[in-house]
């Protein structure tokens, strides 16, 4: 039984190599802890090797870039798809720091080099549309109620927080319309949230008055923070 041979970053060196020669570079390999240079007409290129597209490598590929603009990291072709949404992210931070990316088939005497892009400067742009969605939610808020990086329990949003304050308003004063409520301050969307009835809080008893229902009473209980919040800003001459 024929053994499989373990891959090593020397096995990426051939290919890229070849590539390089094809187009008119001189090449060398291990120069001054760069893994691989080639020169062309005054252009340096560094190129860094490794089996796996590392924290390790990108610094290492950073730190290049104090000799030359030209730096690539190199890492043997991924098995995944190329389109998939992890390797697209991987991607866009290499972009990011300004290096370019070659890929390599069937590393070893008879692989193939790809370049996948360039390093080239990076134009960073906002997204003013999600910057904006930011700042509605953080405004929706009255306060921090979550713990960060813990988005697999239950996260308070601006909408469960203003479905929250309208059937606090509506336990503790009864029957109300959304023009009411409004006042009281839950804001422009109290309409759309009494319609929508996302959590199975409130029901209309008649056209234009809402109720908050049992299952409304009970869920709120959770959220005693929040309940003293509201029927503080209430005042005492509102509150039952």
């Amino acid at each position: 039984m024929t053994e499989t041979k373990k891959l090593q970053e020397i096995d990426l060196y051939k290919p890229i190599q070849t590539y390089f020669l094809r187009e008119g570079y001189e090449v060398y390999g291990e120069v001054k802890d760069c893994d691989i240079v080639a020169v062309k007409d005054e252009v340096l290129v560094v190129i860094e090797l490794k089996l796996t597209l590392s924290v390790d490598l990108l610094i290492q590929a950073v730190k290049r870039q104090r000799i030359t603009d030209k730096v690539y990291v190199a890492i043997p072709k991924p098995k995944h798809r190329l389109n998939s949404k992890r390797w697209t992210e991987k991607c866009h931070l290499i972009r990011r720091l300004e290096l370019g990316l070659i890929v390599v088939s069937s590393p070893g005497k008879w692989g193939r080099a790809e370049i996948i892009f360039e390093p080239t400067p990076f134009i960073r742009r906002k997204n003013k549309r999600k910057q904006d969605s930011i700042m509605k939610e953080i405004n929706g808020r009255s306060a921090d109620y979550n713990v960060g990086g813990s988005n697999r329990t239950k996260i308070m949003t601006a909408y469960k927080e203003n479905c929250i304050q309208i059937a606090c308003y509506l336990e503790n004063l009864g029957p109300l319309s959304p023009k009411k409520l409004n006042q009281l301050g839950s804001g422009k969307n109290t309409s759309s949230v009494l319609t929508k009835n996302y959590y199975g809080w409130f029901e209309r008893i008649k056209r234009g008055i809402y109720v908050i229902t049992e299952k409304g009473k009970e869920e709120i209980k959770e959220y005693p923070e929040l309940i003293n919040y509201y029927l503080t800003s209430l005042g005492d001459d509102q509150v039952t």
